[in-house]
């Protein structure tokens, strides 16, 4: 079992992890060797609250399909365990990350003596302007 938080552990049979061969430079290794590791998980066997898995959504984007399952690719590293550590955490962040409810925004007014600040400042910079338009009447 993988704990993504105090409330939500994911079972490991869950998550399905193949290799596949990974692009990019690395010579004759690239071509020899399956090291990248390509994570699948169905978000619909764990219990996510409705607002989380609403922002799950959001948050995965492309990576997650139409019926549900995520999908990560992973080929940082050059081996198969490392790729496999690095997808499994990637995916345990994105679960994290989408179960933090966001703070709502409480809207503020800009106090008194702001406002003041503000248009003394406008004031001044009128001023300014309005002086470099003197006419000299001959």
């Amino acid at each position: 079992m993988l704990r993504v938080s105090r409330d939500l552990t994911i079972d490991e049979n869950d998550i399905e992890i193949g290799f596949v061969r990974a692009s990019g430079p690395g010579g004759q290794n690239v071509n020899k060797l399956a090291t990248a590791a390509q994570l699948r998980f169905d978000t619909r066997k764990v219990a996510l609250p409705e607002d989380a898995a609403a922002r799950l959504v959001r948050l995965a984007g492309q990576r997650m399909t139409k019926e549900g399952v995520i999908v990560i690719h992973a080929q940082r590293f050059r081996t198969q365990e490392r790729n496999r550590a690095d997808a499994i955490d990637r995916l345990l962040e994105l679960l994290r990350e989408a179960l933090i409810r966001p703070t709502p925004r409480r809207p503020t007014k800009p106090t008194f003596g702001s406002k003041q600040r503000r248009l003394e400042g406008k004031k001044r910079r009128s001023d300014v302007k309005a002086k470099r338009n003197i006419r000299f009447d001959d």
